[in-house]
């Protein structure tokens, strides 16, 4: 029960909703004990008026209709209350599934972008779902019937003993096997929940990569390897989970086979303290049949709840796991901060964590409000990384950033962020409609400005051709789209949020040369007030820039503007003089 301490809070939150469901429970069992007290009353009268042979059988009659009524009142005021009770308890765990389901949300976005490296999206989307799903049958069934039972025991066993203490040992003499019973079984449910839970994981895991590569796995004729794989995965989810329902399947025999033994012994003991004269009359010995099986469902959900306990426990701790997770990059501080663009690297180092690949050696350069910078370099040189950094998807290890000459931690993280267009190099489009997708980067945007850059990213006559135009609602990661196509859209999202840094990731390698020719035109208007760094391959990206900077394994290979790299040798001629004769040539 250690890891669903974690769950206390909520119950504090919700203890006015926990306190009365209590105090409908407690009322509700109160009700109940009135049925077996009656049919005992209607036995015993029954009895008495057999051995008179004057009783008047009108008042016998009307004794019995009136322990009828009785019965029926209460027995009606029992069940709404026991209706009150599911509604409260019940409505209280869903608020709980819905807050804790958010505050995992919440922990995913605040998580750190080396946290989404090492965890696989099917693992996580199975702990916000399928873990959060049995924490719920946890707060909401497992605590309702276990509050059920221990009210019911007390009430029932309390009352049995002012009736008759040692009748009521006799029946209960069961219970300590039952006891030591629940307690073997539960350690192997919660041992095996464990496993079904992680098999889930890989389960969901495999099943969404399989759906985004989709398209990979048909050009390769890889479906009957992957329908093999999914079927394996499959077989082995089933085994575990078979293997967790056959011990969870233990349990409603054993507790119906003590019920069965606690009624046996009230049969022939009560009988022979009848016998004896033990007990008043034989109406005592209905009663606590009746008792005893008004015992038998809390006791035989005794299974269900340890099995509920036992899985929310197994999920709970998968949920912790992530909840304790220290986000690596934190905002430092609440106060508003105001950005203009100015960003400074200062003898900066980074090495990849999960890698160990150094992506930047001792980097420095600026760029002051308004400029443009034109990064370029081979593969793997480290220009992503840069990007990554002025985001702040990443803390720098050594060396310094700076914005607006403050450094880039003592910032507000939200202002920052709020303060910076991205366009990434692999274009994300979400399945909704294109013009909620541009729409992404300021979500009160007009129409019009919706339309006015799109023109600007040269995507506008694309998206007219589409029969629902702007309404086009796209499929999961924008595959409607060509590569080209989510490129444009992905600029106009970035341009339409307006903001003062601008970060071109490689953006324009899937369009052709003319129409990055026309993008570039509208961005250098566009871009004349905004601090913007390009990321490109090409040079024709790159020659209108204030700066030009050359990556070469992490480090700075040369730097200038187009013409004064032009002007000597170097890595940046050499591509220029290439990408000419090609152009040339088409």
């Amino acid at each position: 029960m250690k890891e669903l301490q974690y769950l206390n809070k909520y119950f504090i939150k919700y203890k006015f909703q926990f306190l009365l469901g209590i105090l409908i429970t407690i009322i509700a069992q109160i009700f109940s004990l009135f049925t077996p007290e009656l049919i005992g009353k209607s036995i015993k009268t029954i009895e008495e008026y057999s051995k008179q042979t004057n009783a008047s059988a009108d008042v016998i009659k009307s004794e019995l209709l009136t322990n009828i009524l009785l019965i029926v009142a209460t027995t009606l005021i029992a069940g709404v209350l026991t209706f009150l009770m599911r509604q409260t308890l019940i409505v209280m765990s869903r608020h709980i599934e819905f807050d804790l389901k958010n505050e995992i949300f919440r922990q995913y976005e605040n998580l750190s972008q080396s946290f989404y490296k090492r965890n696989r999206t099917g693992d996580l989307m199975n702990r916000i779902s399928e873990d959060v799903n049995k924490v719920r049958m946890y707060v909401g069934p497992a605590v309702m019937y276990t509050l059920n039972t221990v009210i019911r025991f007390t009430v029932v066993i309390t009352h049995m003993s002012s009736i008759s203490p040692k009748l009521t040992l006799y029946t209960l003499l069961p219970l300590p096997i039952l006891s030591y019973s629940i307690f073997k079984i539960s350690k192997k449910i919660n041992k095996r929940s464990a496993e079904y839970q992680k098999n889930l994981s890989r389960l969901s895991t495999f099943t969404q990569e399989m759906f985004s590569g989709i398209r990979v796995i048909k050009a390769y004729a890889l479906e009957g390897q992957k329908k093999e794989d999914f079927t394996n995965l499959s077989r082995e989810s089933k085994n575990k989970n078979m293997r967790l329902a056959k011990v969870n399947a233990q349990f409603g025999p054993l507790m119906i086979l003590l019920i069965g033994i606690s009624n046996l012994v009230v049969i022939y003991v009560g009988g022979m303290m009848y016998i004896d004269g033990d007990i008043p009359d034989i109406g005592v010995i209905a009663q606590f049949i009746l008792y005893i099986n008004m015992l038998t469902w809390p006791v035989a959900s005794l299974g269900w709840i340890s099995s509920m306990v036992q899985e929310a426990e197994a999920s709970q701790k998968r949920i912790n796991e992530f909840l304790k997770t220290e986000p690596e990059i934190k905002n430092n501080t609440t106060e508003q901060t105001d950005i203009n663009g100015a960003i400074a690297f200062n003898n900066v180092s980074f090495t990849y964590e999960d890698t160990n690949i150094t992506a930047l050696k001792d980097i420095s350069f600026n760029i002051n409000k308004g400029e443009t910078l034109a990064i370029l370099g081979k593969t793997g040189s480290g220009k992503s990384t840069i990007l990554s950094l002025i985001s702040r998807l990443y803390d720098v290890e050594k060396g310094e950033i700076t914005v607006d000459n403050k450094n880039i931690t003592d910032l507000n993280l939200n202002n920052l962020r709020n303060s910076i267009g991205v366009v990434p190099q692999d274009a994300f489009l979400f399945s909704d409609s294109i013009k909620n997708n541009i729409k992404f980067g300021n979500e009160d945007a007009t129409d019009d400005e919706v339309i006015t850059v799109a023109k600007k990213a040269v995507v506008h006559n694309n998206i007219l051709g589409f029969n629902k135009q702007y309404e086009t609602v796209l499929g999961e990661r924008g595959i409607t789209l060509s590569g080209g196509q989510k490129q444009r859209v992905s600029i106009a999202r970035a341009m339409i949020k307006d903001a003062p840094v601008l970060l071109l990731d490689d953006s324009l390698s899937a369009v052709d040369t003319e129409t990055e020719e026309a993008i570039l035109n509208n961005l250098l208007e566009f871009c004349s007030d905004k601090t913007t760094i390009i990321v490109s391959h090409r040079v024709s990206s790159a020659k209108n820039a204030d700066k030009i900077i050359i990556l070469e394994d992490g480090k700075i290979l040369q730097q200038g503007t187009h013409n004064q790299l032009v002007a000597e040798t170097g890595y940046y001629k050499e591509l220029y003089l290439k990408q000419l004769s090609e152009k040339e040539i088409d």
